[in-house]
């Protein structure tokens, strides 16, 4: 095992607005600190790991901390840093240190109070399943300008070299990095901003420049995160100018693969970095140009007619009904709500779900993309 070297630790006061104010800690209580947050670290550290950058970004007086904590790895591999939110309480003299995604860190955030309101409130919410029920649905975008066209550069791989392969690679447009849906976000390491979303979400951007300096500020959906970059503070590779974007669900990485980015649904190659996505029909393969639709409604899908073309939309649940109208290949719909009726087999499965949109008409589900197995805004 590689010895373990603390790269930094900063103090800082609170740069969230509405934050309560931090008391500056003794320099020894600092100290102390430091090495705690070192030794949980040590606990989740691997041979790929490098050493360990921690923030501290609030701190009251020698009891309460909050920060960033982050296991580097060695540059210039495939390898990438992990990185954690901490909390940490004073007893007895010494630290008892948590990292998000366990629950002494919900316990100690429910109590905090050097969190805000709305951190309190994310970071004590109930779980949600995997993937529960069949349900990728994201709620979010690509992460750059409406209506620009970036190349992926790489298709489904790990945020560093194994599974799951949670992260894409993209570059190009302008060059600006958004966030792919309103949140909470924190500067990890220089180069890397996480954005924490609801429904258990977050996403990672690394390798960016000119990056916010966050520490619990609110962003809305399309905010300026940074700028693509082939930055490796804390870790990896980058041999051109890109975002590595990373998706994460309840505090650890997820595939990426059935998961929607805006209107885009992304699937694995048979290798890492390989891949695609869809759009309706039309395919995307690495190195292609993936344009920005903007995000995709949790109750609305995508017509895919499983080669290109338009769909008949019907008077009623199933084939026996009218024709009433069409819908294109690609098109964004809403459903109103869903139904049974005749049974019919698309890209995804067979299912005898029909779906009623807002404009009264109905198409089969599997002709339909989602992200969910079932319906999305309940029966008729």
């Amino acid at each position: 095992m590689k010895q373990r070297i603390s790269v930094a630790l900063a103090l800082a006061t609170a740069l969230l607005v509405g934050a309560p104010a931090a008391a500056h800690a003794s320099p020894l209580a600092a100290q102390s600190l430091r090495a705690a947050v070192d030794e949980a670290l040590q606990g989740r550290s691997t041979d790929s790991h490098a050493g360990t950058h921690v923030e501290i970004t609030r701190q009251d007086g020698d009891s309460r901390a909050f920060g960033t904590a982050v296991l580097t790895s060695t540059t210039h591999t495939d390898e990438h840093p992990e990185g954690w939110l901490f909390l940490a309480e004073k007893s007895g003299g010494t630290w008892r240190v948590a990292l998000d995604g366990t629950a002494e860190f919900t316990d100690m955030a429910a109590e905090a109070e050097l969190l805000s309101a709305r951190e309190r409130t994310a970071f004590t919410a109930e779980p949600t399943g995997l993937n529960a029920g069949g349900d990728f649905r994201t709620g979010m975008r690509l992460p750059y300008a409406v209506g620009q066209s970036w190349r992926m550069t790489g298709g489904p791989h790990g945020w560093g070299s194994g599974a799951p392969w949670s992260s894409i690679d993209l570059a190009g447009g302008d060059g600006r990095v958004l966030a792919a849906r309103g949140g909470t976000a924190y500067t990890m390491c220089k180069g890397w901003v996480r954005v924490i979303h609801d429904r258990g979400y977050s996403t990672d951007y690394y390798h960016l420049f000119n990056n916010i300096n966050a520490n619990g500020l609110a962003v809305g959906e399309g905010a300026f995160l940074g700028n693509i970059g082939t930055d490796v503070t804390c870790g990896g590779s980058a041999t051109g100018a890109h975002v590595h974007f990373g998706l994460r669900q309840n505090s650890a990485y997820v595939g990426m693969a059935g998961h929607n980015l805006g209107k885009w649904s992304m699937e694995n190659g048979g290798a890492a970095y390989q891949g695609s996505a869809l759009h309706g029909s039309a395919r995307v393969y690495v190195g292609g140009a993936l344009y920005n639709y903007g995000a995709l409604g949790l109750t609305q899908g995508i017509v895919d007619a499983n080669g290109g073309g338009s769909l008949n939309k019907r008077s009623g649940p199933g084939t026996g009904y009218g024709v009433v109208g069409s819908v294109t290949d690609g098109a964004t719909v809403s459903v109103s709500c869903s139904s049974y009726g005749t049974s019919h087999t698309g890209r995804y499965g067979t299912t005898n779900v029909w779906n009623r949109l807002s404009d009264g008409g109905w198409i089969s589900d599997a002709f339909l993309w989602t992200g969910v197995n079932g319906t999305i805004n309940g029966f008729c």
